[in-house]
């Protein structure tokens, strides 16, 4: 591993004999050498979510594999549940930037508050399947992502696909008249919030733990959430037996690494963390997948869930009510770009689920 050669201490009695000029370079040495992480400190890695989720199991497997394959030198520190940012995963991003973070696997929704391009994935039906997540993060769309990332200020490694989150809901839904005045707890996205909008629905962003009382009061009539953490939190429980697929947004996972940090290391170790995150970000995929196959649909089931998916018809009355989300965002994230991801979607599309129109 490539080494940063560390500034000897100022020699104080050249100091005294050389005034003012060696009194700067005393300081500008110090201050170089505060500006770069110390290659040999614990490095520090933030997943908002714990390993009982994708996310947070891509964290712990990156971790291990970097210290694993490095035969301990990369020593890496898990830590799960965004603590390192006073658990507000909204912090993450500027925290890995700045370096009080060193690496970190993000969520799309979340990082998009600092890159706008990562709204890409939240446009309301752009993408249709967990195929056409794949094929677009592949192509040029996943490149472009990730040069956007890059400019913002941080090193991506590796994206892939971290699912559709489905809507959880007391009573069922097949339309979206069907949600009208009805009040849903949804991530503190600003696009999220004007989706829900569109579709006639009020939105709250409040904590987990008060929206559990929520529910059971019916204040709350339902939630977006993954299937994985439908499953893990009984949602069921606590009234919210209806489980709409309805693949209206993916979520999109990144693996990054602070710049400063990525400098520090050799050709070789960054090829390391490279390799590593790209194998932690394959078994995300396959946990997200496993999440919401056939048999954990069944699972389901037994406990008296009854799960819906919209067929693509169904899709398209949704659609077209959040159309106007569509295009107000669709300008936010960049034309050009939305032009390429409907590009990507069209092979994949059938004719009954038209990408929405471009004004």
């Amino acid at each position: 591993m490539t080494t940063v050669p560390r500034r000897r201490a100022c020699d104080w009695r050249l100091l005294f004999a050389s005034g003012i000029l060696a009194l700067g370079a005393c300081l500008s040495a110090a201050a170089h050498a505060q500006s770069k992480p110390e290659p040999s400190a614990e490095l520090k890695l933030s997943t908002a979510l714990g390993p009982a989720y994708a996310q947070g199991k891509a964290g712990e497997t990156w971790s291990a594999l970097m210290r694993e394959r490095s035969a301990g030198r990369l020593a890496v520190r898990h830590f799960p549940g965004a603590t390192l940012v006073a658990r507000d995963a909204t912090r993450e991003f500027a925290a890995l930037r700045d370096g009080a973070i060193d690496l970190a696997v993000g969520s799309a929704l979340v990082w998009s508050a600092q890159v706008n391009e990562l709204n890409l994935s939240s446009l309301p039906w752009l993408i249709v399947d967990e195929a056409a997540l794949d094929a677009l993060l592949a192509g040029e769309v996943g490149q472009r992502l990730a040069a956007r990332l890059d400019a913002a200020g941080v090193v991506p490694l590796a994206l892939v696909g971290n699912g559709f989150p489905a809507l959880a809901t007391r009573a069922p839904v097949h339309n979206p008249a069907d949600l009208t005045a009805l009040k849903l707890r949804v991530p503190a996205s600003p696009i999220m919030i004007d989706s829900i909008a569109a579709l006639g629905a009020a939105s709250s962003s409040m904590p987990v733990a008060d929206a559990r009382v929520a529910f059971a009061s019916g204040v709350l009539d339902g939630q977006e959430i993954s299937v994985a953490a439908y499953a893990a939190s009984r949602l069921d429980s606590a009234g919210l037996t209806h489980l709409l697929l309805w693949e209206e947004r993916a979520d999109i996972l990144i693996f990054a690494v602070n710049r400063a940090r990525w400098s520090t290391w050799s050709e070789a170790d960054q090829a390391l963390v490279r390799r590593a995150a790209q194998d932690a970000a394959r078994e995300a995929s396959a946990l997200t997948r496993r999440a919401g196959d056939a048999a954990a649909m069944a699972a389901l089931a037994r406990q008296g869930v009854v799960v819906t998916r919209l067929t693509p018809a169904g899709k398209n009355a949704f659609r077209a009510a959040a159309l106007p989300v569509y295009q107000r965002w669709g300008a936010t994230v960049g034309d050009d770009l939305v032009r390429a991801a409907e590009a990507a979607m069209n092979p994949l599309s059938t004719p009954s689920a038209p990408t929405p129109p471009r004004q």
